[in-house]
């Protein structure tokens, strides 16, 4: 069975399992595996932050930069699409008592003038427009991607504005390889940055969330009230410490497979459309999505229904060039 569900369901090679074998550990809760802090520290220099949180998901690691940055009574702005609105069951109303205000950008990508508009005026009536959360690259938007221009751009406005600028970076390496600009390029345009190691990258699990000194010596307080506080994670810390080290050049590879795949499907007469593939997500429309689903996944494919006429095929580091071959000749057969 080949497996097109998400970028999650890989499994860490031989040699990760071997850097997770060898791994320094001590128990993190009381700030001792230091394998975890060189997972911090190497992060957080990556990218021009001061300091770094392991987190075991990308939601948590959202939801802390949420909680941390804001107070009851907040709004959030985010585009109708992105992950913080749509898969974080609501954290952000649970854990932060916080509204959100929707805009609707190209694939999911906001510009500048949306989240103007969603600024609200100072009365009682309203909620506080405090953070701005944008994700890059977009899951519902089919991989979409903020370039480096739109990120300054929206950084600087929320910067005049006095507003909190969170990235959702659970693709992030997937976007700067299409850009081909280092994380450094993005030292100063964010408040926060969270960044997933267990999608595209292969780890089996973890986060890590990015922010000035105080905010994260903040956020460890709420991880460990959300349950995210963990003793010897080094071992988790290494696959992520292997996996950046050795999987982010590789990611081109997936993004060429995802479009070869979109190609063959724009030319199938029983898919109306495909959405613009930048990176590893391919996202077209059908019919009935659960039924051409269920014939792919009969035919030895396995893909995620989206919506009821949507669905979704994301290439990862375990799709291999002739499972790309087999993915294209099922495709056609239907």
């Amino acid at each position: 069975m080949i497996d097109l569900r998400s970028d999650t369901v890989t499994k860490p090679s031989k040699p990760m399992l071997e850097a997770m074998m060898h791994a320094n550990v001590g128990d993190d809760v009381f700030s001792e595996d230091p394998t975890v802090k060189a997972l911090e520290d190497y992060c957080a220099a990556l990218f021009g932050m001061e300091a770094g949180l392991f987190c075991p998901s990308g939601t948590m690691s959202n939801q802390i930069a949420v909680k941390a940055q804001t107070q009851p009574l907040d709004e959030i702005i985010c585009d109708q699409l992105c992950h913080i609105y749509n898969y974080e069951t609501a954290g952000y109303a649970f854990h932060s008592g916080v509204s959100v205000r929707l805009t609707q950008g190209k694939q999911g990508v906001m510009r500048v003038d949306q989240i103007a508009e969603c600024i609200l005026p100072d009365h009682d009536w309203f909620a506080n427009t405090r953070m701005v959360c944008i994700e890059n690259t977009v899951n519902k938007g089919g991989g979409a991607i903020y370039t480096l221009e739109q990120m300054q751009a929206i950084s600087a406005f929320c910067k005049e504005k006095n507003l909190i600028l969170h990235l959702d970076g659970a693709r992030v390496f997937n976007a700067l390889n299409v850009l081909n600009i280092k994380p450094q390029a993005l030292a100063g345009l964010f408040d926060s940055i969270s960044i997933c190691i267990s999608k595209g990258l292969g780890a089996p699990s973890g986060s890590v969330l990015l922010g000035n000194k105080e905010m994260i010596k903040r956020s460890r307080k709420i991880r460990k009230v959300m349950g995210g506080g963990m003793r010897q994670s080094g071992y988790l810390a290494a696959a992520c410490l292997y996996a950046l080290n050795n999987n982010v050049e590789r990611l081109s590879d997936d993004h060429r497979r995802a479009k070869q795949i979109a190609a063959v499907l724009q030319t199938k007469n029983w898919v109306k459309s495909v959405l613009p593939v930048e990176t590893n997500i391919v996202i077209f429309e059908v019919d009935n999505a659960e039924e051409t689903a269920k014939a792919l996944a009969d035919k030895g494919i396995r893909t995620s229904p989206f919506s009821s006429i949507l669905v979704r095929m994301v290439t990862h580091l375990d799709f291999t060039e002739d499972m790309l071959k087999e993915t294209i000749q099922v495709i056609h057969s239907l």
